[in-house]
């Protein structure tokens, strides 16, 4: 949903209120109501979220040190004042047409490649899955992942609670501990991490960590009252530094079937996504498909898949093997990783 129509911006303003974006739901509904500020954020790339992108654009100024009485709006810098006490709108409103010159080339040129950390809670289990099922170390193919920051998610702990408590946890001597609630009767399975053979990415916009504007870029597209998530960005970020894996650029149907072929025998294939293959055509669905049925054929190939069915946020494991599709559905979960219900 990228249109400049003002029930855009309703939209958007209503469900950032649901996830408890004061700031930005405000902020959202003053933009709807604002003709030159509607045009400024519709000068975004097709199919980009123009709220998104002239909010992370302002975000971007201020982390970078824009100082500007804006500022005690934002969590992410120090700010001490709430939404809901003052109206934003006119802070916000000066400070765009003040900044414009920086403000609209950030519009026309970034993408929205949010890299949410918290979705390796949500990993950690179905890998575990996935683990049990392969009986041999993974090789590990994700489809669009933006930094690449859940390409490392064995190198985060997780804690898992219920009701407060800590129901499981695995490698919790990590630098980097994501705190995640188990919902339901049962609990996500955590066994000893799983042996990875390799590990890649393939993305058609990469985002390159070691470039101070793509860093803050990233940074910028966090929500500002949601420091604690900016903290965990940084921490990814110092641990990717560390890893570097590979991420390939281009378009990952492409790349996928000599990847695939690339895989060393002793290793199980497994490709994996979260919340990316929602931006492919029904063709490119199609073809997805098609890339690992045939890539079963010659050995069992596991996808890990973390997408959006219409009504739930769901983790399924899927193997193909000899022609034959099996699907395993593992458990409904926030987007962001913030709770997982396990089902199976």
């Amino acid at each position: 949903m990228s249109g400049g129509h003002t029930d855009y911006w309703d939209f958007f303003a209503q469900d950032a209120l649901k996830t408890g974006g004061v700031l930005y739901s405000k902020l959202a509904a003053g933009i709807g109501a604002d003709e030159e500020l509607k045009a400024l954020a519709g000068r975004a790339r097709p199919g980009q979220p123009h709220a998104n992108l002239i909010l992370a654009a302002v975000h971007f100024l201020l982390l970078r040190g824009a100082d500007d009485p804006l500022k005690r709006f934002y969590a992410t810098v120090g700010g001490p004042v709430s939404a809901d006490a003052e109206d934003p709108m006119p802070d916000f409103r000066a400070f765009v047409q003040k900044h414009r010159a920086q403000i609209q080339p950030l519009i026309e040129a970034r993408v929205t490649n949010t890299n949410e950390v918290g979705r390796s809670a949500i990993l950690h289990p179905g890998f575990a899955t996935a683990a049990k099922a392969a009986g041999a170390p993974l090789s590990l193919i994700e489809i669009g992942p933006s930094a690449g920051l859940n390409l490392i998610w064995d190198k985060y702990g997780v804690r898992y609670r219920k009701d407060g408590a800590v129901v499981a946890a695995i490698n919790e001597t990590a630098p980097l501990v994501i705190e995640a609630e188990a919902r339901g009767d049962k609990v996500p399975p955590v066994s000893a991490l799983p042996a990875i053979a390799a590990r890649v990415g393939l993305e058609l916009n990469p985002v390159d960590l070691s470039n101070a504007d793509d860093r803050d870029w990233l940074r910028a597209l966090i929500w500002p009252d949601q420091v604690s998530r900016l903290e965990r960005l940084d921490k990814a970020i110092a641990l990717f530094a560390k890893e570097k894996p590979p991420i390939l650029a281009g378009d990952a149907l492409a790349l996928l079937p000599d990847v695939l072929a690339q895989v060393p025998r002793h290793a199980t294939p497994v490709v994996y996504h979260t919340i990316a293959v929602y931006q492919f055509s029904r063709e490119m669905r199609e073809a997805l498909e098609s890339i690992l049925t045939i890539a079963g054929l010659r050995r069992p190939v596991l996808r890990l898949s973390f997408e959006y069915d219409g009504q739930l946020y769901l983790l399924s494991v899927i193997r193909y093997a000899d022609g034959v599709r099996e699907e395993t559905r593992l458990a409904s979960c926030h987007p962001h990783g913030t709770w997982i219900e396990w089902l199976d």
